[in-house]
């Protein structure tokens, strides 16, 4: 005897199964089953109620494009979704710091005197900024130092305490970063720092 008028919901598995199977009224049953849980999962960890959302999109987004990876037998489709949230909220936390940092290169920039700073020199330094918050944290760290500083490898290597030859390693790994980052834009790298020029 069934309940009358109340039609059961189909079981987990098989909503998983279709979803996998491409087939959209599931991709359509599956947000409107788990979107909430994904979107509490992010703005649990986003201030930001709209990056949330965003999160929230991206993560079906994901899981449509990649459902072929999905393996039922694994685990619970909720549970592969909020895995896959987890992923973007950390992509979107990462992204926020490399354009806070920009912004913060961009606050210290001098103010403009006389006729104003002359833009190529505010480009590159926007360039730079701009990859240098791509690079991982050691190699940033010493082309830091080496740009904003003004310090040379023997100056680097004495105030981190890291080796001369990976302080000198992780600036020519860093500089060929920034090389291609300045051929893909067509951006000239201006004068070197100390740190940059030569072995020293």
């Amino acid at each position: 005897m069934g309940t009358a008028g109340h039609e059961p919901e189909p079981p987990p598995d098989e909503l998983a199964a279709r979803f996998r199977a491409g087939d959209e009224t599931a991709l359509r049953e599956a947000y409107d089953r788990f979107g909430r849980a994904v979107l509490h999962l992010a703005t649990s960890t986003l201030a930001n109620r709209s990056d949330a959302e965003d999160v929230t999109q991206a993560t079906f987004v994901a899981a449509w494009l990649g459902r072929e990876t999905f393996d039922p037998a694994k685990g619970s489709l909720i549970g592969w979704l909020l895995g896959i949230g987890r992923r973007k909220v950390i992509d979107r936390l990462r992204a926020s710091a490399r354009e806070a940092r920009v912004v913060e290169t961009v606050r210290q920039l001098p103010e403009p005197v006389g006729t104003g700073a002359d833009p190529d020199t505010v480009v590159d330094r926007l360039v730079v900024a701009d990859e240098l918050a791509r690079l991982p944290d050691d190699q940033r760290r010493m082309l830091e130092l080496a740009f904003y500083d003004d310090l040379t490898h023997q100056q680097i290597a004495t105030v981190t305490g890291v080796p001369l030859g990976t302080v000198k390693s992780h600036i020519r790994r860093g500089m060929a970063s920034l090389k291609r980052r300045w051929e893909v834009d067509g951006a000239a790298p201006g004068p070197r720092p100390a740190g940059i020029s030569g072995a020293r």
